[in-house]
């Protein structure tokens, strides 16, 4: 009983380390000499929310949805991040918000499309990178693997019978996928 929680812990803190792996590239931080340049940098997603509710009023998941369509699938801001957000928006006067039925409708404010006119330069090279940026197409293979690596695990390691050495040879299998994927 204490091997399988222990290798449980152990499994959670993989899977932690891969989620951050993964986060971290789906969000475009930069990984030392080299890394990738960030998908949006500090203040870009406010400015691009703007833009994005000036084309057309939007409820949250819209935008989510917009932001993920305009990256190609490479990044979907969470609510967790959309949503303050836009209350953020609102509290500054950029937007405004509108009961609809259980959502709210956001649409832009005479400031907003101010901020929005001075920020312009910097809108439209954001939308050229983010054009620019991995597709969808060059995202979901690594997603499509991370799936199954956990089945794997789930189906190979997740009985109670799970074999103490099948367990450790497992741990030292990952533990060197993130070691070399962290060298990428």
């Amino acid at each position: 009983m204490k091997l399988h929680h222990h290798f449980k812990t152990l499994c959670e803190e993989k899977v932690f380390h891969a989620r951050r792996f993964m986060h971290e590239h789906k969000h475009g931080h930069r990984h030392g000499p080299g890394g990738r340049q960030r998908m949006l940098d500090h203040g870009d997603l406010r400015v691009l929310v703007l833009h994005l509710i000036d084309e057309a009023p939007r409820h949250g998941y819209e935008l989510i949805k917009a932001v993920e369509d305009l990256t190609g699938g490479a990044y979907a801001p969470s609510p967790g991040v959309i949503y303050p957000t836009l209350t953020m928006l609102e509290e500054l006067g950029h937007i405004s918000a509108e009961a609809n039925g259980t959502k709210r409708l956001f649409s832009i404010t005479e400031a907003g499309k101010e901020t929005l006119a001075s920020s312009r330069p910097a809108v439209d090279a954001m939308l050229t990178r983010l054009a620019s940026g991995p597709g969808r197409d060059a995202v979901m293979p690594v997603r499509r693997a991370m799936e199954n690596l956990k089945t794997a695990l789930r189906m190979k390691l997740g009985g109670r019978g799970a074999n103490p050495e099948t367990m450790r040879q497992a741990t030292d299998m990952i533990d060197e996928l993130v070691r070399r994927i962290e060298a990428l």
